[in-house]
């Protein structure tokens, strides 16, 4: 038999495939033809959901979902009785819809994922159905300026530990450390100014500070999995006993990520935190500070009173922020509708 569906697309006119919620998502479902085809209906499907998925070492899996969209459309067909007769060549149908406001941001984790899609299904009378996907990103932007004013502020953490044994000329280890705000976006830098005072008799082997992202999955309402990588870590060398070292605005420049707390979402929660830690040279426990910080889409507005928000050039740009592809055909799922 002679193939007579030659294209069908999904193409949406915002190319990038970034967008806001609110925001109109808006396009056409291509279809080329070779021949005269009937076509019973054309269905047109916008999906949002996010996922977490656990397996256990004994393969048990713990699965929870949210679905944020799920808007249907027909493009064509009045009932799926009466076929209508496309004629060869290339047929458009447009879509146009207003995304929901509060929706998640797009995000791909290794135990569970935020994605948005739009299906399209045409049928035929014979029965046979072509379908299609295709993923678009959202992005729910965080602005710093209405978040708590706190966070434009220099954010400072002192802690004092004892370490060596007192009897034989055991001290304090002092430790001051200063970020220079409390929010920031990707591509900007991170100040980290310190001051580490050895009043032991242990030599501290090295010090570091480290931008650590935290991501936990949670499934009825606990949570089930942990992700936590350092993202950026700078390093020093020793600290002999009774020396002094300062750091002086060392930088750790932050990638594209996500924004904090990816509102919409109660399933999967991301942190991120600047750890400065301190690691003795003998069996002594490590000394560990920990200042959350605010990562958000939205820089603080400039000194120079400009109140328009100006993003890094990074932002503008959804590849670098999410993958190019996210998971359409995930085969648990569908285990999961078949034995319901």
């Amino acid at each position: 038999m002679p193939r007579k569906l030659l294209k069908f697309l999904i193409l949406f006119d915002n190319t990038s495939l970034l967008y806001f919620p609110g925001q109109f998502l808006s396009g056409r479902v291509l279809l080329q033809l070779q021949h005269e085809t009937p076509v019973l209906s054309l269905h047109f499907n916008v999906m949002g959901e996010g996922v977490v998925q656990v397996r256990s070492a004994r393969q048990e899996r713990t699965y929870d979902k949210e679905n944020y969209i799920d808007f249907r459309m027909r493009l064509l067909g009045d009932s799926d009785h009466e076929p209508s007769i496309l004629s060869p060549g290339i047929h458009s149908f447009p879509f146009k819809l207003g995304l929901p406001l509060g929706l998640p941001s797009t995000f791909l984790g290794r135990y569970g994922w935020i994605q948005y899609f739009c299906k399209a299904a045409l049928r035929e009378p014979s029965g046979l159905i072509h379908k299609n996907h295709q993923v678009f990103i959202v992005m729910n932007p965080i602005d710093l300026n209405m978040e708590p004013s706190i966070l434009s502020q220099p954010f400072k953490c002192d802690i004092e530990h004892k370490l060596g044994v007192a009897c034989v000329g055991g001290g304090a280890v002092k430790c001051r450390v200063i970020l220079d705000r409390g929010g920031y976006v990707p591509g900007e830098s991170i100040s980290v100014s310190a001051l580490v005072s050895n009043g032991s008799n242990v030599t501290i082997k090295s010090t570091k500070a480290s931008l650590t992202e935290t991501i936990e999955y949670m499934a009825r309402g606990k949570v089930v999995q942990t992700e936590k990588r350092d993202l950026v870590t700078i390093t020093r060398g020793k600290i002999r006993a009774g020396g002094v070292d300062e750091w002086q605005n060392e930088t750790l420049y932050v990638p594209p990520l996500p924004p904090t707390n990816l509102k919409g979402c109660h399933i999967i929660r991301i942190q991120y935190d600047v750890f400065f830690i301190v690691e003795p040279k003998s069996l002594e426990k490590q000394i560990k500070l920990q200042l959350p910080i605010t990562l958000a889409t939205y820089p603080f507005r400039n000194s120079s009173g400009d109140i328009s928000n100006t993003w890094p050039e990074s932002i503008l740009k959804p590849e670098t922020h999410y993958p190019s592809t996210l998971p359409i055909f995930r085969p648990w799922l569908h285990e999961k509708n078949e034995n319901n």
